[in-house]
């Protein structure tokens, strides 16, 4: 009987404990969702109240900002205040690069202050200088093949105060009637100047229908002074009646053996009698250059920019080049060199032309020169051509500046009246 009541109560016994297992499984799976839920649930909620606080937030700021920045209207007049203050301008120094400049007892280092209403006017390129009804070309840019040409009347101006005086001469004149010869005593000169080299002399020319007679004095070295006290003899048996000319010329010479004609004067032999025995002072005045003797013309172009203190010279073209040089090799070029009373201080050079007559170079080059030298500077010009490799050979020269004559000379003084203007105009050539 006991050991079927056991096995009857296990019998009950296992259904019981199996169903209790899979009531606790159901019970924790249950669980488990509902605690997903629960959280679910809770993130939504903090979500939402995160977004009604942001909008709290948000309103308020928009509200505040649109009271702050109300306008009101207004009909009092409102009187703006400056802010803004003009700038300081600094204006460059002048860069001098040559010994002989810097050396120089003549100039001061020291800034260019002009108005700024000079400063901010844009140069006039139309504005060229002409030597009489000259036609006169306009430089065209790379990109441009067009050239424009205009012609005119333009008034020579001078430049006040920039002028270096003319060499003063004193000599006098006696016949002498036993010997038949023509005396001319050279005294003393003045206002002498080294700017074509520091040795100078007097050459005397007397012309007639019978010839040419030459006579010099001796060689002095170049002073503000210079005494002489020397005679010059010329046979004249025909007497002073005849028709004829007495010529004096002032002549400087170089290192390089190079002379240069300063000043001339002439007189007649009729004037002869009326100077006899008369101390004379004269003038001389710079020798004219016979244009006909001129191997050609050669076009230039020059400005001078006085707050930069910088000199463009544009060598644009030459024109009527005429030369027994020029039969078999063409290849033509321009050297430039700019000088101080007589020391080259830069050299610069085009490039070559081949094969044209009239050939075009359209160039510009910059020189540094302080104001206060321009006076004394000067530029040379020389066309070269190149027949062969190491063969250079000079077609003609000409010179600008206050110590030239003719064009050179007006051309230098329209420059210095006019700054910050291109110039243009034909200069002569000669050998």
């Amino acid at each position: 009987m006991r050991l079927t009541h056991l096995l009857i109560t296990n019998l009950y016994k296992a259904p019981v404990i199996a169903l209790g297992a899979t009531l606790g499984t159901a019970l924790g799976i249950l669980a488990i969702c509902g605690l997903s839920l629960l959280c679910k649930s809770c993130k939504k909620g903090i979500s939402e109240k995160d977004q009604e606080l942001d909008l709290e937030k948000t309103q308020p700021s928009v509200f505040h900002s649109a009271q702050q920045f109300s306008v009101k209207k207004s009909t009092e007049p409102i009187q703006p205040r400056t802010l803004l203050k003009f700038p300081r301008i600094y204006r460059p120094k002048p860069l001098v690069t040559s010994p002989e400049v810097i050396n120089s007892t003549d100039y001061t280092l020291e800034t260019t202050d002009e108005p700024s209403a000079e400063n901010t006017a844009e140069p006039d390129d139309s504005c060229l200088a002409t030597d009489g009804s000259e036609e006169v070309f306009i430089i065209p840019r790379q990109d441009s093949k067009a050239a424009f040409a205009i012609s005119g009347d333009l008034k020579k101006e001078t430049a006040g105060g920039n002028t270096t005086p003319n060499p003063k001469l004193h000599f006098s004149l006696r016949y002498d009637t036993q010997t038949l010869e023509l005396h001319v005593t050279v005294i003393e000169a003045e206002n002498v100047s080294a700017t074509q080299g520091h040795d100078c002399y007097i050459t005397g020319h007397l012309t007639t229908k019978s010839g040419k007679r030459e006579a010099l004095t001796s060689i002095r070295r170049v002073t503000p002074h210079l005494l002489w006290e020397e005679t010059l003899v010329f046979p004249l048996p025909e007497g002073y009646g005849i028709e004829g000319e007495i010529s004096l010329s002032l002549f400087n010479c170089d290192k390089f053996s190079r002379h240069t004609s300063t000043g001339v004067m002439r007189f007649k032999l009729a004037d002869v009698g009326m100077l006899s025995d008369a101390d004379c002072w004269v003038d001389l005045q710079p020798p004219k250059q016979d244009p006909a003797i001129s191997v050609g013309e050669i076009l230039l172009s020059i400005s001078y920019l006085p707050a930069a203190n910088r000199l463009g010279v544009v060598v644009m073209k030459a024109r009527s080049l005429q030369s027994d040089k020029l039969k078999d090799v063409i290849d033509l070029s321009v050297k430039l060199a700019l000088k101080h009373q007589a020391t080259k201080l830069k050299k610069k050079q085009t490039r070559r032309v081949k094969h044209k007559m009239n050939p075009v170079w359209n160039e510009m080059m910059m020189f540094e020169v302080p104001h206060k030298l321009l006076s004394q500077s000067s530029l040379d010009l020389e066309v070269l051509n190149q027949a062969c490799v190491g063969d250079v050979q000079s077609l003609g020269r000409c010179a600008v500046g206050m110590q030239s004559t003719g064009t050179g000379l007006q051309h230098w003084q329209q420059m210095l009246n006019n700054p910050r203007k291109q110039l243009a105009m034909w200069h002569p050539l000669y050998e």
